[in-house]
């Protein structure tokens, strides 16, 4: 065995977290191309293999036009807990034992589906995952930034009723043109109804972004947050205060963030200690999920094993769940490492 495959099989079976995951992204093609034939859906491509060959994005809008067309084929309850479970299975072959799931209810209120199907299709996946194969979950409400605050407001509104269900809000969608500052009041509500805050930026906005999702948002991770190395004193902010960032490596490759894996910054930010983790993003769309991302992000910028297993370890410490679970996850991977000298 050469040094690389061991590195790369110790990768893959680390125990991990997925904290950036859009959960309407990780619908594959063929799962698409079966929901439009159970709810009678008309797509405007003729196959599996046309609709994948579309995944040729040029920035982050070319990608959000054709992933709101493949969440149209989402209409009952049972679509999303299929979609989830999907996704939940190909989180458990890499390891991951934890996942904190972004939904977007915004994209199918909008179509008239009901925010308690989607919830409720999420959740009956998420109880499904946690007996069968043992992956504990969290729900994470988006708003789409690209609309109102108002309509955000009203999306919030629509999910009260289910906040036992939810942990925490969010914001994605189009980041260019659209600050967090525009949803301050909107997320003020969701923190003093008890929910975490989370917010995408430093994707390909600036990293004044950024500030405005610390200091008026007040969120608890910044999703990205790549640009913020252009900023000496961000930088500074985020190891001092030990902010996580969701980063999301092959996805960035695909929206051409960065032209290739190698220029990627997050070991430049790994080594200065800033709490980075690897993240799928919408796998479907982006060519890979948990494992895939690992490994190709470890391979490119030659990493180490001790550098994946911070990774691990910065998942864990970053997740919404409570300090019991934080220890039994840490442990694992403390287990685990031993196991392997790392």
């Amino acid at each position: 065995m050469t040094q690389i495959t061991a590195l790369e099989s110790f990768v893959r079976g680390l125990p991990k977290a997925e904290l950036h995951i859009h959960i309407e992204g990780s619908l594959e093609p063929e799962l698409i191309f079966q929901l439009a034939k159970r709810n009678g859906i008309t797509l405007s491509y003729p196959s599996v293999e046309a609709l994948r060959a579309a995944y040729a994005f040029t920035d982050l809008q070319s990608f959000l036009d054709i992933y709101y067309a493949g969440a149209s084929v989402l209409i009952t309850e049972q679509d999303f807990y299929d979609m989830a479970m999907a996704y939940f299975r190909r989180a458990a072959a890499d390891q991951v034992i934890h996942a904190e799931l972004f939904f977007d209810p915004q994209t199918h209120t909008e179509r008239g589906i009901a925010i308690g199907t989607v919830i409720n299709g999420l959740v009956r996946a998420q109880a499904a995952a946690k007996a069968e194969l043992g992956v504990t979950s969290a729900l994470i409400l988006c708003f789409l930034r690209h609309l109102s605050e108002d309509d955000a407001f009203k999306t919030l509104a629509e999910a009260e009723p289910f906040l036992q269900h939810i942990v925490g809000v969010g914001l994605d969608s189009s980041e260019v043109g659209h600050p967090p500052e525009k949803f301050a009041r909107v997320f003020a509500k969701a923190r003093a109804l008890g929910l975490r805050a989370v917010a995408h930026a430093g994707e390909e906005g600036p990293p004044a972004y950024v500030w405005g999702a610390l200091d008026v948002l007040h969120v608890q991770r910044i999703d990205h947050g790549v640009q913020s190395i252009r900023d000496e004193q961000l930088m500074q902010r985020l190891i001092d205060t030990r902010m996580p960032l969701t980063v999301c490596p092959l996805s960035n490759v695909k929206l051409c963030v960065y032209k290739h894996l190698a220029d990627h910054n997050l070991g430049q930010m790994l080594a200065r200690g800033v709490c980075v983790t690897i993240n799928s993003d919408d796998p479907a769309y982006f060519g890979g999920y948990m494992n895939q991302n690992f490994v190709e992000t470890v391979m490119a910028l030659n990493l180490t094993a001790a550098d994946a297993r911070q990774l691990a370890a910065n998942s864990f410490e970053a997740s919404f769940v409570d300090a019991d679970a934080r220890a039994a996850m840490m442990q694992r991977l403390a287990d685990y490492c031993a196991a392997h000298g790392v």
